[in-house]
């Protein structure tokens, strides 16, 4: 269902658009006819009408030594080349909508956050596709509008700088680090307010509020951005941090970088989705890439890299703990409630 209004996320999202030139788009009835196609001839009819697009291009928050090796994957095997553009999700967010309100359709592909997909299919930026691999997705990454469909998920965990902190230190449960020898040591990322909702879903408002209010007191250094906070702990500036991607973790890990991380208690996931846009120029192409990173090809190579994949033909050996999944629908239909107690909180606004 469409929402009534703009949420705070969008207030905070959309700065106005400008005058721009329109790109070579196709209409979103055209598009439809391709993206929900299901005729036993479609593989092969996809494919080769990607490679006479021979392009595509892609917004994602996926960090490039990631999201690099995946569409250099993709382009290796259909010979459809992937223009990537990479930025914070919000930033990610913020320009396709812009381009979407100015009608200059130049995205195929965004993926992001599970949240910010939803809020991107409320404004009809994305479109409802279909895909073999759907399938295999658990019910909690598909919509029943299907305007996004999750391909990974991201934990947030406690990651910590191994040599500054010793993984015995950290306690079993997030309500320990309101120990004052924790005090001057821990992080937070400055976005995560969807963390503190689902704190709250677990334990109760009350219970999440009073910690977090406690934590607060703890004077935990707030920087913006996942990846920024994992280098951060890396170099021993932040050796704790409290909403760590598992994932960022996982890669500058194997870069042999002196991170690793924890599971405390409880664990929050978050989907992280992949949808097409309406109106994009490339529509086969843009399927064909959602085929392929749905596939478990595609999943198996998030897998090798570090990245948690959402299908079930293609399991973790690192999720061996109990973990409550977020629904993005949810949280955006809370999103303002919850940013404001963030910001109330963290920056006493």
């Amino acid at each position: 269902m469409r929402s009534k209004g703009p949420t705070i996320l969008f207030q905070a999202l959309v700065l106005g658009t400008a005058c721009v030139s329109f790109a070579s788009a196709q209409s979103p009835e055209k598009n439809q006819s391709v993206y929900l196609y299901q005729g036993a001839d479609r593989a092969q009819r996809l494919a080769e009408r990607a490679r006479q697009e021979g392009t595509l291009v892609m917004y994602t928050s996926l960090a490039t030594s990631e999201s690099v090796p995946l569409t250099q994957a993709f382009e290796k095997k259909y010979g459809v080349k992937v223009q990537l553009w990479r930025s914070l999700s919000d930033q990610v967010v913020r320009r396709a909508l812009n381009e979407a309100k100015a009608r200059r359709h130049v995205v195929d592909v965004v993926e992001t956050n599970g949240p910010e997909l939803e809020a991107l299919a409320r404004e009809r930026v994305t479109a409802p596709f279909f895909s073999p691999h759907i399938a295999d997705i658990p019910s909690w990454g598909v919509p029943a509008h299907r305007m996004w469909v999750s391909d990974r998920v991201d934990f947030f965990v406690v990651a910590f700088n191994t040599a500054k902190v010793r993984r015995e230190e950290l306690p079993a449960t997030y309500e320990g680090f309101l120990d004052p020898k924790w005090r001057g040591r821990i992080g937070l990322e400055a976005t995560d307010q969807e963390w503190l909702a689902g704190l709250a879903k677990h334990w109760g408002e009350k219970r999440a509020l009073d910690f977090f209010r406690g934590l607060v007191a703890m004077k935990p250094d707030v920087r913006k951005g996942h990846v920024l906070l994992s280098e951060m702990v890396v170099a021993g500036e932040v050796p704790v941090s409290l909403t760590n991607y598992a994932s960022n973790a996982d890669s500058m890990k194997r870069r042999d970088k002196p991170i690793d991380w924890k599971p405390v208690e409880p664990v929050i996931g978050r989907p992280q989705a992949i949808g097409l846009a309406a109106n994009a120029p490339h529509p086969n192409a843009a399927l064909l890439f959602a085929d392929f990173v749905l596939s478990p090809e595609g999943q198996q190579l998030f897998n090798s890299m570090g990245r948690f994949p959402s299908s079930r033909k293609v399991a973790s050996d690192r999720v061996t703990f109990p973990y409550l999944m977020l629904d993005p629908i949810a949280l955006i239909d809370e999103d303002e409630k919850w940013l404001e107690q963030w910001n109330e909180l963290v920056t006493g606004k």
